[in-house]
C-alpha cells in the first residue's frame, strides 16, 4: 500500500514538473493581468471619440469623422491654448506643492516613533489616519462648518478676537488657492502617508541603536544618523513614483471645492476634462485633452525612470 501511494505521489510530482516554474508563476499572475487589461487598457478604446464630432444620443457611426481637428484646435485656437495652459499650470503647481510637502509624512513618522507612551502613540496614529478614509465631500462639509460666513467657527473666533470686523467668505476666495488645497491634502493624507515610513523604521536593525547608545549618541543624533538613512530608500522610491504620477492629481478634492470665484486657479487637468466633457457636452475635445494628459504622464514616467537609474543605479520600470 505504501508503495502504491509513493508511486502515485511520484507521478503527480512528475506531471506538475511538466510545467516550468516561469509558466506557473505566469499563471499565478494571470488573474491580475486580466484585471489590468479590462480596467486599464480596454477603456483606451474610448480614445476613438477624439477623432469624431460625437454628440450624445447618436452612435459613433452616425457622427462626423473629423480626424485631428480637436487636437489642432488646442494649438490653432488662442482661447483653447490659453485654457489648456491655465489648467496645466494649475496641475503642475499643485502637484509640485504635493511633492515638496511629501517630506511631512516622513517627519511625522519619525516623531511618532519617538513617542514612548504606547497608548498615546496609538491614539495619535488613529486620529491622524482616520481622515484618509473620509470622502472629499465630507471634508468639504467640515470646511463649510468651520469657514462659512453665518455660523463658521473660524469667523466667530476671528471676530471675537478683534482680528476681523466682519465675516469673510474664505471658501469663495481665490487668495492662496493652491496653498489651501495643499494644506487640505496634507491634513487628509498625513497619517496614512506616515504608515509606510513607520514600517521602514521598524525594519531598521535595533542593534544599530544599541551600539549608538553605547557610543554616547543622543536621541537626535540617532535619528539623524540611523533613522533618516534607513527610510531614505523608501522615501526616494515613493518620490520617483510621485514624479511619474505628477499630472494625475485627481479631481474629487478640486471638484467639491471649486466655485466661480476660484475656478481659474483650482481647475486642474482632470477637473477640466470633466467640466468640458460631462458638463460642457464636448466629449470629443475632452477625450483629446485626456490623451494629452496620458502623453505627458508617459514622458514624466520615463523622466523618473532615468532619474532612478542615474541616482540609485536601478530603474523602476
Amino acid at each position: 500500500m505504501k508503495t502504491v501511494h509513493h508511486t502515485q505521489g511520484s507521478l503527480a510530482r512528475q506531471r506538475g514538473s511538466l510545467i516550468p516554474d516561469r509558466y506557473r508563476l505566469f499563471l499565478f499572475a494571470l488573474p491580475f493581468l486580466i484585471l489590468i487589461l479590462v480596467f486599464s487598457y480596454f477603456p483606451l478604446y474610448g480614445w476613438v471619440y477624439s477623432f469624431y464630432n460625437y454628440r450624445p444620443g447618436f452612435s459613433l457611426g452616425e457622427t462626423e469623422f473629423v480626424g485631428l481637428q480637436w487636437f489642432k484646435s488646442i494649438i490653432s485656437s488662442p482661447t483653447q491654448t490659453q485654457e489648456v495652459l491655465r489648467v496645466m499650470r494649475n496641475t503642475f503647481a499643485m502637484s509640485a506643492l504635493g511633492i515638496i510637502t511629501s517630506i511631512f509624512p516622513v517627519i511625522f513618522a519619525v516623531l511618532l516613533t519617538e513617542i514612548k507612551s504606547v497608548w498615546y502613540k496609538k491614539l495619535v496614529q488613529v486620529l491622524t489616519t482616520l481622515p484618509n478614509f473620509i470622502s472629499w465631500v465630507l471634508v468639504y462639509s467640515i470646511a463649510f462648518m468651520m469657514f462659512n460666513t453665518d455660523s463658521g467657527i473660524i469667523n466667530k473666533l476671528m471676530i471675537n478676537l478683534g482680528l476681523q470686523d466682519a465675516p469673510i467668505n474664505y471658501l469663495a476666495s481665490d487668495n492662496h488657492t493652491w496653498l489651501s488645497m495643499t494644506l487640505w491634502g496634507i491634513w487628509k493624507g498625513l497619517g496614512w502617508g506616515a504608515i509606510l515610513y513607520m514600517a521602514a523604521i521598524s525594519s531598521i536593525d535595533q542593534e544599530l541603536y544599541d551600539a549608538a547608545k553605547v557610543d554616547g549618541a543622543g536621541r537626535f543624533r540617532m535619528i539623524w544618523h540611523i533613522t533618516v538613512p534607513g527610510i531614505m530608500p523608501t522615501f526616494f522610491v515613493l518620490l520617483l513614483l510621485s514624479i511619474a504620477n505628477f499630472i494625475n492629481n485627481g479631481l474629487e478634492q478640486f471638484f467639491v471645492f471649486q466655485n466661480p470665484i476660484n475656478k481659474d486657479h483650482i481647475e486642474v487637468l482632470d477637473l477640466y476634462v470633466y467640466n468640458t466633457g460631462l458638463l460642457g457636452f464636448n466629449f470629443s475635445f475632452a477625450t483629446a485633452i485626456s490623451m494629452l494628459k496620458s502623453l505627458v504622464s508617459i514622458m514624466l514616467l520615463f523622466f523618473a525612470n532615468s532619474m532612478s537609474k542615474l541616482v540609485r543605479g536601478e530603474s523602476i520600470i
